[in-house]
Parts: structure tokens; C-alpha cells; sequence
């Protein structure tokens, strides 16, 4: 490959990768926090980006479709831990694993009672459907570097929040030591709520920003799901840092991969996700 082509591969592996990061940060913080084996969260990835198609089809405006869909997203994950998820902290994995899986067959019956079943695409908005030329040959499209710019902005701010905010200290405490917290006379409830709604927000604005570039079909939720599973081990579960860190290094070794071997390169992100565990078992950072 020539300079103008690892170039693109690499801006293609960091914005692969911050993508990632805004599904998997939220599940890592739910396992992590709440000790849920949460398997739906690729699906509000799946909501994200049919939210996208929906409000961007009803109103020209993929911008107004992400202003109204993050809130729509929260208010829906709020929803879903007070309905649902509240019921499950006390209760066995086995349980937690048939409630998210039947709501992974609940929101695809939906999808497709709603919108069908057929593959649809999101228009990229005219200010962003511009390419950077690279090479005589090669360009770079405007609104792959805007993900990318989108996403490291939620990555200082989701930083921000849980390092430097007092809600980011309860959070953090309550990752640590859940029975300290309430012995403070900290509502924990509260917090899971916000965590939840979060995480859920996260993954719908992430399913949201790919439509464009993916776009919006069946079951598109179970690939990504599969691979923030392994982001979150490969981190370690409850570290958001960790996340960060594994989701680059997921997003590198998925896009060379299909690059440089393209025959293997389905076991590439398994075989580093191995690699780190036979390194360090826990992850790459311990949960905290």
C-alpha cells in the first residue's frame, strides 16, 4: 500500500473504532456498574440507526433526526431500567440473559411491523457529502472525519463527567462498592437509572452517525453487540478507559485485517482479544 492508502485505512480504523467506543462504553458501564449481562444493547444501536432513517425520511434532516433522537433514546432507556432492569440486580445471570435476549425478539418483531423489512439507506447531509482528496486517485469522505471529530467530543465529555463531576463520583463509587454508597444515603437507584439511560443513549447516537455510512437493515444490532462484548473484556469490564483503549485497538486489527489478510480476517479481533487474555485475564484495566 502506498501512503494515501494507509492513510484512509487508518482514519477508517480510528473512526471504526470511536464508533465502537459509544456502543461498548455504555455496556461496560452497565456491566460493570450494575452487573447486568445486558444482550439488547446492540439493539439500541439497531433503534439509533432506524430513528435515523425514520425522522431523517419524515423530515429531510439527518441533524434533526440525532436532536431528536438522543432525548427519545434517554427517555426509552430511563423507561426500560425502571420497567425492566430494576428487577434484575438480585437476580441470577441465566434470568438476565432470557429477558434481554426476548427483548432482542421483541424490538426486531417491532422493526419489522413498523418500518419492514427491507434495507434502507440515510442520506448524508449535502454540507458533509464532500471527499478530501489524498492522491491523485484516492479522497477521503468529509463525513467519516466528522464522525470521528463527533465521537472524540463525547469522549472528552463522557471523561469529563466521570472524573471531574460529583456525579461522576457517585458513579465510580457505586462501581466500586454498591452497599458504601447506599450507607452514604446515595440514592443508587438514581444512579443506574442515569447509567442505564446513558448507555442506551450512547449506542442509539452511535447507530445514528453509521446509518449513513452502513446502512439501516435487519438484525444490524448482533454484530456490533458481539464485538462490544469482546472490546469490554479485552478492557475490562466497568473501565471506560479500558473501552477507549480496546475499541482502538478492535477498530486497528478489524480494518487492517480485512486489508492485509482478508481471507483471516474474521478471526483477527479474536485472536488479539486471546492474545490479551492469555496476557491479562482481567483485561486491560481492572474494573474502576
Amino acid at each position: 500500500m502506498d501512503a494515501a492508502s494507509i492513510l484512509i485505512q487508518m482514519l477508517n480504523s480510528l473512526q471504526y473504532g470511536l464508533l465502537l467506543f459509544l456502543v461498548a462504553s455504555g455496556l461496560t458501564l452497565v456491566f460493570g456498574i450494575m452487573g447486568i449481562i445486558n444482550l439488547a444493547h446492540g439493539s439500541f444501536y439497531m433503534i439509533g440507526a432506524y430513528l435515523a432513517f425514520a425522522i431523517s425520511s419524515a423530515t429531510g434532516s439527518l441533524f434533526m433526526a440525532i436532536l431528536l433522537g438522543i432525548p427519545l433514546a434517554l427517555a426509552f432507556g430511563a423507561f426500560l431500567e425502571w420497567a425492566l432492569f430494576s428487577h434484575l440486580y438480585k437476580r441470577d445471570h441465566l434470568e438476565q440473559v432470557l429477558l434481554t435476549y426476548g427483548l432482542i425478539l421483541i424490538f426486531e418483531e417491532v422493526r419489522s411491523l413498523l418500518l419492514g423489512d427491507e434495507v434502507h439507506g440515510v442520506e448524508i447531509p449535502a454540507i458533509f457529502s464532500a471527499s478530501i482528496p489524498l492522491s491523485d486517485v484516492l479522497s477521503y469522505p468529509v463525513y467519516r472525519l466528522v464522525i470521528s471529530v463527533v465521537c472524540i467530543v463525547l469522549v472528552v465529555a463522557l471523561y469529563y463527567l466521570i472524573q471531574r463531576t460529583r456525579l461522576g463520583m457517585m458513579i465510580r463509587a457505586g462501581n466500586h462498592d454498591r452497599t458504601m454508597v447506599e450507607a452514604l444515603g446515595i440514592n443508587i437507584n438514581v444512579i443506574y437509572r442515569f447509567v442505564f439511560a446513558l448507555g442506551v443513549a450512547l449506542a442509539a447516537l452511535a447507530g445514528m452517525l453509521a446509518a449513513p455510512i452502513s446502512s439501516v437493515f435487519p438484525n444490524m444490532g448482533s454484530h456490533v453487540l458481539i464485538i462490544s462484548f469482546v472490546i469490554v473484556v479485552i478492557g475490562g469490564i466497568g473501565s471506560v478507559s479500558g473501552a477507549l483503549l480496546a475499541a482502538l485497538i478492535v477498530g486497528f486489527a478489524d480494518t487492517f485485517g480485512k486489508v492485509l489478510i482478508p481471507e483471516y480476517s474474521g478471526m483477527v479481533v479474536y485472536l488479539v482479544m486471546a492474545v490479551v487474555l492469555l496476557w491479562r485475564p482481567e483485561g486491560i484495566f481492572k474494573k474502576g
